[in-house]
């Protein structure tokens, strides 16, 4: 068949008990290796699987451990139409090529099914189908390892369930022949009783005996001679014969939906388990909680102690958690680990990035099996999941590696999301540390081209100006100066801040003095300003650095006295509001606009009307003040005055006064 030379190989392995299957796997492997092809290894597994020996489920989790170290992703599909459903995976997924062994069971009679090989290519006649024989021994060992025994054995419950269901059928069909009701009705009870037998017994033995049972009570008891076995028409005998059949048509019937029942349920209850996990891990914002939730899914769906070792900020294996499967709100066990080595072999899924342990192909000797959750070469921990000596199934295994997966991911995620968040902080500190430089450089020239200029303009014609201009240069020459140590003193306390390295000295101060003090330090330009002080009544005692609050007041009435015309009234006002203290700077000046309002306080932020740190500031005043009174427990905020102008308010908590009589 021709074929697109562009198209992706896909080949498609199926995967069973039979011992000759690693074989078949194997050829599948090579043939991907040859063709670059993606390799997917397929097991449909039947709705009688609890049926199968002990020793097939473990040659087919081995089979299918196998596969994985080949290379190839697992599928598990429920259901008992092996041929049609690998061959509607094989075209939903776009398999090119399907790989699988041939048992070498002949077709006895023209009127049986082709066998399974025949199937496949029946069902895909557009995929090449590659067939592995088995050999002579594995078709005698799969003969010899026959499910029957286990699932035909007998227990007295269900027995007891039989005898009783056989009984009542029984005496109903008496009443009924006492009420003149005709046979088919009582042949009816009969079978309605085979079918409840199926119903409540797993055995099929019992259905079988209860049909035959059926037709033994139903000659003993309701035909003629009656309490004996012969009977005198030679068409009861089709009747017996088609009760018998229609016993066995209904009770197995019967067992297999209760089957695909029990199965349907199960499978639903481990889809929902995956799906809800999905749902759950989405909305974990933090890895613990990530890890935490897949291990309680774990525990859901396999009711087993589950022990998680996660990745440390070290890149190496954190402390181990425990989660019990009986505990799941008292999650953090302190009992000993399952295995006296469990710490070596999580080590070496951690670094290896392969599953070990209980009948793995490494540690196999172990209690637990141990799983490395990892996504593109980054490990991010190792789950152990205690065994109990009972393996997992093939589609709880797939299960598990699902939730893993989504575990994985979900931690990629919240990685991701670290380092954007990272990322965006480092661009915030280029960007800020950029406007910073490009700030400085624009505004410290100004002033110190005018220090320079008025100091030459000193130096070289000191005598020929009169006193009257020499004392406007040395004003000048100061105001700059004092504009400069501002700045830095604002660069310094805002970098400490930034850096967490401010610390604060506390002590117990009188509000009215820190603010006399800080009048004593505003620009000398304030004297051409109205100032007015309103202090409260009572003395207002806060804890606080007073040599911080006390830049907070100074920045706050410069800022005053730069933004609003000459001759403004500004007013300082203390109360106590509760308890804090209440400190407001107000002034009649233009006032801000209320769309620059909510930026004030950013640094860096001068607006329109350069409302932040007078004439040629950085933005860096308000946003200090901000910094300063919240590291204080306070806060500050900026409000209109009526009728114009500002006023900002700085509250913080104040010092509980205690009097000792």
């Amino acid at each position: 068949m021709n074929r697109n030379a562009n198209q992706s190989e896909h080949i498609l392995v199926c995967v069973s008990p039979s011992p000759s299957n690693p074989k078949v796997v194997a050829a599948a492997a090579r043939m991907a290796a040859a063709f670059h092809a993606s390799l997917t290894a397929i097991y449909i597994k039947p709705t009688n699987y609890e049926t199968l020996l002990e020793a097939d489920r473990t040659r087919l989790q081995n089979n299918i451990r196998y596969a994985e170290q080949c290379g190839a992703s697992i599928t598990t599909i429920v259901g008992d139409d092996v041929p049609g459903q690998v061959a509607e995976y094989a075209h939903i997924s776009g398999t090119t090529k399907i790989v699988v062994g041939r048992s070498g069971i002949r077709r006895r009679h023209f009127w049986s099914k082709p066998p399974l090989t025949e199937q496949i290519i029946l069902n895909a006649p557009d995929v090449d189908v590659y067939i592995i024989p088995d050999s002579a021994a594995d078709l005698k060992q799969r003969k010899k390892d026959s499910p029957m025994a286990d699932s035909m054995r007998p227990t007295w419950q269900e027995s007891l369930y039989t005898l009783l269901l056989l009984m009542a059928a029984t005496v109903i069909g008496l009443v009924f022949t006492r009420f003149g009701f005709s046979e088919a009705n009582i042949i009816t009870i009969f079978i309605l009783g085979v079918l409840i037998i199926s119903v409540v017994t797993i055995s099929p033995v019992y259905s079988v005996a209860g049909s035959l049972g059926s037709v033994l009570l139903f000659n003993w008891f309701f035909i003629d001679p009656k309490f004996s076995f012969h009977t005198y028409e030679t068409e009861y005998a089709v009747t017996f014969a088609i009760m018998l059949v229609s016993s066995l048509i209904t009770g197995t019937l019967a067992n297999r939906m209760k089957q695909n029942a029990r199965q349907s349920a199960r499978e639903a209850f481990r889809t929902k388990v995956l799906l809800d996990t999905n749902q759950l891990l989405q909305k974990a914002e933090r890895s613990e909680a990530a890890i935490e939730t897949t291990a309680h899914q774990i525990i859901t769906l396999l009711s087993r102690d589950v022990v998680i070792y996660p990745r440390s900020e070290e890149a190496g294996l954190g402390e181990r958690i425990a989660f019990h499967a009986y505990g799941m709100d008292d999650a953090l066990l302190d009992g000993n680990a399952p295995d006296a080595a469990e710490g070596e072999i999580a080590q070496w899924v951690f670094e290896n990035q392969r599953s070990a342990g209980y009948r793995l192909e490494w540690f196999e000797n172990a209690a637990a099996q141990y799983h490395a959750i990892c996504l593109n070469g980054y490990c991010y921990g190792v789950i152990g999941i205690r065994i109990g000596g009972v393996p997992l199934e093939p589609f709880e295994n797939s299960i598990v590696v699902s939730i893993l997966g989504e575990c994985a991911l979900a931690l990629e995620n919240l990685r991701n999301a670290a380092e954007k968040e990272q990322a965006d902080l480092m661009v915030r500190k280029e960007q800020l540390r950029s406007n910073l430089l490009r700030s400085i450089s624009h505004d410290i020239r100004t002033p110190l081209t005018s220090i320079s200029g008025n100091a030459s303009n000193l130096l070289s014609h000191y005598r020929q100006l009169d006193d009257e201009t020499r004392q406007q240069i040395f004003s000048d020459i100061y105001d700059d100066a004092e504009w400069l140590i501002d700045l830095v003193e604002n660069l310094l306390s805002i970098s400490r801040i930034e850096n967490g390295q401010m610390e604060l000295h506390l002590s117990s101060e009188i509000m009215g003095d820190v603010i006399d003090e800080a009048l004593k330090h505003v620009d000398r330009n304030a004297v051409q300003h109205e100032i007015s002080v309103h202090e409260a009544d009572d003395i207002l005692l806060v804890d606080m650095d007073a040599r911080l609050i006390m830049q907070v007041l100074i920045n706050l009435i410069n800022n005053a006295v730069k933004n609003t015309p000459t001759g403004s009234h500004i007013s300082i006002e203390s109360r106590q509001a509760g308890t804090d203290a209440v400190v407001t700077v107000r002034d009649n000046g233009p006032g801000i606009p209320d769309e620059l309002k909510p930026h004030v306080f950013e640094m860096f932020y001068t607006g329109q009307n350069k409302v932040a740190d007078g004439r040629r500031g950085l933005g860096l005043g308000l946003a200090l003040c901000k910094a300063i009174v919240e590291s204080h427990g306070g806060r500050i905020a900026l409000t209109d005055n009526a009728p114009r102008g500002c006023c900002f308010t700085v509250s913080l908590p104040m010092k509980e006064v205690q009097v000792h009589e």
